[in-house]
């Protein structure tokens, strides 16, 4: 029997397969991918020996939605007439009332937020319950989920909010890396040596703010010397309108998502 079955077979559904074998949720021959791209199949199914490649929907435990939106009605349709009792979908911008409409009543719908992280099992998703799901069923989807990295409940309201902050942050991150590697460069420091500094620099902060029981303000304040360097460059950031570009960015990312949401 097909434990659960992913339909689509892109980059998030692939990092999705391979965390889940990597943490032995389920056996290949338990895990299918529905994949309409032949050339993709055949990449696959080179990757992932043992779980079943095919173009078409077939009879799961539970399945993952990994398709464009465009693409969401006609695969719930094809669930709900292969069997399926449960659904977790990563289609952006899809609420779980028009999921379950495509559905049907009697299956239980958990519509997440992941972000990109995810194909390095580092990534950072957010799970809502539809009108039918469990406990028992967001248990099902977090399990999913925290094979690729870590796994928040909310309302479905609130998803929006977590596609500007996760869902959108690691562009807000990969621009800070950018500027930090030209900064490197402006001050006189060789490319490849700025990019491994300032890389390993947000690795390692990041590391040290997730495994500590300080909050961040704090450990920056450790840093930070009065009259010192790291206290020149703050007020450089301050003055720059860094913290307030970050909470506009988070602001204007959530705001286009309810836009979008309503198109």
């Amino acid at each position: 029997m097909i434990r659960l079955q992913i339909v689509g077979g892109g980059r998030m559904g692939e990092a999705l397969l391979g965390g889940l074998l990597d943490a032995r949720w389920a056996e290949p021959a338990e895990i299918a991918v529905v994949e309409r791209v032949a050339d993709r199949r055949d990449q696959l199914t080179s990757l992932f020996p043992g779980v079943v490649v095919t173009d078409v929907i077939v009879q799961a435990e539970g399945a993952v939605i990994a398709v464009k939106p465009g693409d969401v009605a006609d695969t719930c349709r094809a669930l709900a007439a292969a069997g399926a009792t449960r659904v977790l979908s990563i289609a952006a911008g899809i609420t779980t009332a028009a999921l379950q409409s495509a559905l049907g009543e009697g299956i239980a719908v958990v519509r997440a937020m992941p972000n990109t992280p995810a194909v390095v099992r580092a990534g950072a998703a957010a799970i809502a319950p539809g009108s039918s799901a469990s406990e028992a069923d967001l248990d099902w989807a977090s399990s999913v989920l925290e094979a690729v990295g870590v796994v928040v409940r909310v309302s479905e309201d609130k998803l929006d909010a977590v596609t500007g902050l996760s869902g959108s942050g690691p562009a807000y991150v990969f621009v800070m890396a950018e500027s930090m590697i030209e900064a490197g460069v402006l001050v006189g420091l060789p490319r490849d040596v700025a990019e491994v500094l300032a890389v390993q620099t947000l690795l390692g902060s990041a590391s040290l703010l997730e495994s500590s029981d300080e909050a961040a303000a704090s450990l920056r304040a450790q840093v930070t010397s009065p009259g010192g360097t790291t206290a020149a460059g703050l007020r450089a950031l301050e003055s720059g309108g860094f913290r307030s570009a970050v909470l506009d960015a988070v602001a204007a990312a959530t705001d286009r998502s309810r836009q979008l949401g309503q198109d």
